[in-house]
């Protein structure tokens, strides 16, 4: 049952206000911040304050809520068995469900905190995609009705991954691009992991990029979404995972160039949570494990060496959460830590770094209105003023035990994913989107 909110503005949107939808985990930006159009975001919340609505999930997940036009696209698994997994569209006006299909009959939770709704959804406004990690991907159109199915293992191999499948595809420039970086927890030698990538419209394969890696055990495997940068020498992806930071063609997969080890010795459990983030012509690399952090240029070829960093730090490194690209400024989340560092990309200086007053986080930050927005795991939300200077705007605590969805933005409304409900937070409005081309 939806909780609304008292009050309500029509809100019609133009051809010149899509640039409010939230699209994919990373946002409008590919970076996790939203566009400059976002305005006068809620700074003070409650689970019992500036709530438009609230609605309990069908399950436990951690797809982040995406938004496009009058719509909101969730996942989520049921926790009895058969652990269903489920592909849902929500009324963005009232939190009502729209539709809803169940997507596999076998879902799985493990004691890491991924399941089977791990990956986020992903809408380009005409087709949403929705993705398992047990292999299974759905497409529909905006009403429901299906384009394509299929499970990922059953075309392409059983996935070698110790905590199982947890990345989120990346729908870029009209393909979609599938990360499978992975390999077994021996030793054994040979090419494991792929990029793939697919017609979003029918779900046919267009080329499979092996990626190499001499990484062992566990540290060939990744939980982490591919990020595209755009430079002076064109457009590449931006995969990380098997001891390396690698950046490829859009076109054909091809690799372009290759970071430095992040794992010299090597450690063999160094499997790698967080995705990479690029700006001003600087990638950041993270290590597992609040390992080695440093940032390498995105206009060099081939393998590159400690010689080519342009800077390095041992302070600040995230174990899950992706740093923040917002203004300017990398911004580091280390959840374990509980810390934010607010990072110059081209030379690592450290403006300012800050102990955060929450628990544990494991969702990576959103950058908006001048604001940065992080939830730790148990549902405590900080909002924090973007800029040379920390400062704490609010902290609220909404219920939860598990809430490892990044919080998105669209159209001055925040969405908010515990383990169990969905929050819209903002004014309630009326929205009358119709039109969906991109």
């Amino acid at each position: 049952m939806a909780a609304l909110a008292a009050g309500l503005v029509l809100a019609t949107a133009p051809a010149a206000a899509r640039a409010g939808n939230w699209p994919q985990w990373r946002g409008p930006n590919l970076n996790g911040s939203a566009g400059d159009d976002e305005k006068d975001l809620p700074v003070k919340f409650s689970p019992d304050e500036n709530i438009a609505w609230s609605i309990d999930t069908p399950g436990v997940g951690a797809a982040t809520p995406i938004v496009w036009g009058d719509r909101v696209f969730i996942t989520a698994m049921e926790q009895e068995d058969p652990q269903r997994t489920r592909a849902l569209c929500i009324s963005r006006t009232d939190g009502k469900v729209l539709w809803q299909q169940v997507v596999g009959n076998k879902g799985f939770g493990n004691r890491m905190g991924n399941n089977a709704a791990t990956p986020s959804p992903i809408t380009d406004g005409q087709v949403v995609i929705f993705q398992f990690g047990t292999g299974e991907m759905l497409a529909c159109d905006m009403d429901g009705k299906q384009f394509w199915k299929r499970n990922l293992q059953d075309d392409h191999g059983k996935f070698e991954i110790l905590w199982q499948y947890g990345a989120t595809s990346l729908l870029y420039k009209g393909l979609l691009y599938v990360p499978v970086i992975q390999g077994p927890t021996a030793r054994g030698a040979g090419d494991w992991s792929y990029l793939l990538c697919v017609d979003p419209k029918t779900g046919k394969d267009i080329w499979k990029h092996m990626r190499t890696t001499g990484a062992v055990y566990e540290s060939k495997q990744a939980y982490s979404t591919p990020i595209p940068y755009e430079g002076p020498n064109g457009p590449m992806i931006l995969i990380s995972g098997g001891d390396y930071v690698t950046a490829h063609d859009p076109r054909t997969g091809k690799e372009l160039w290759r970071s430095p080890t992040y794992n010299p010795r090597p450690e063999t459990s160094w499997r790698l949570v967080v995705s990479p983030c690029a700006m001003d012509g600087a990638a950041i690399v993270c290590a597992p494990k609040g390992g080695r952090m440093f940032a390498v240029p995105t206009d060099r070829k081939g393998q590159l060496t400690k010689a080519d960093e342009l800077w390095s730090s041992s302070d600040y490194s995230p174990d899950v959460c992706t740093p923040l690209a917002y203004k300017g400024r990398f911004y580091v989340l280390d959840g374990r830590r509980k810390q934010m560092a607010c990072i110059e990309p081209r030379t690592g200086k450290v403006i300012w770094a800050n102990d955060l007053p929450t628990k544990t986080l494991q969702a990576s930050a959103t950058g908006a209105d001048g604001k940065i927005y992080c939830v730790s795991l148990t549902g405590e939300v900080l909002v924090l003023q973007a800029g040379d200077q920390y400062k704490l705007l609010h902290s609220t605590k909404f219920p939860g035990t598990g809430c490892r969805a990044t919080i998105s933005v669209s159209g001055g409304q925040l969405f908010l994913r515990t383990d169990t409900k969905l929050y819209c937070i903002g004014e309630r409005r009326l929205f009358l989107w119709t039109d969906t081309k991109l």
